[in-house]
């Protein structure tokens, strides 16, 4: 099975770094829990609205993140017995950022492995494990299977979702003992 494996908020803990920025700039709490939607803007205070996003055109921002729990090892286990393609979308330079990250990270996988995109759904795969709505529901309206990591953003799309990467794992072992 080849399995499709988004990076930011899947693999990496972008959103601590983001908004820990956004905070110290702003003198607010704004934290993952707080965003029903996918629009960030919409959650910060109205002098920064949609400056939000040019936090992530920050030069090493990418590089410095860190995976969240148990992603490495899983994804090392994973590999084992399926394909495994990083797809991730990226602002300005942080396609430079990402590769290097996959290289220090994942060589297991390697950057041969990463596909850039904006349109996840054009990209053959068995199954997409991402967290932003758009690409969940674009995914799965192609007949194949998305699984969301939960997230408040994300409840409304109706896959299969998990809360971390140890039950992912367990989803996907399953789905290879069904057959499917």
């Amino acid at each position: 099975m080849r399995l499709l494996i988004d990076m930011d908020s899947v693999i990496v803990d972008l959103m601590s770094v983001w908004f820990d920025k956004y905070n110290a700039d702003y003198n607010d709490h704004l934290s993952v829990d707080a965003l029903l939607s996918w629009n960030t803007e919409l959650y910060v205070k109205p002098e920064c609205g949609e400056k939000i996003y040019e936090y992530l055109d920050e030069t090493g921002l990418f590089r410095a993140l860190q995976p969240l729990p148990h992603a490495i090892d899983v994804l090392q286990r994973l590999k084992a017995n399926h394909d495994i393609v990083i797809v991730s979308s990226s602002r300005t330079h942080a396609f430079s950022d990402k590769e290097f990250w996959v290289e220090q990270h994942l060589p297991f996988i390697g950057k041969t492995n990463l596909i850039f995109s904006h349109r996840k759904e054009l990209i053959c795969g068995d199954l997409l494990f991402d967290d932003a709505p758009h690409n969940l529901k674009a995914f799965s309206g192609t007949g194949r299977l998305a699984v969301a990591m939960d997230y408040p953003y994300n409840r409304d799309v109706k896959v299969p979702r998990v809360s971390d990467w140890l039950e992912f794992e367990k989803f996907v072992n399953e789905l290879k003992g069904s057959g499917r």
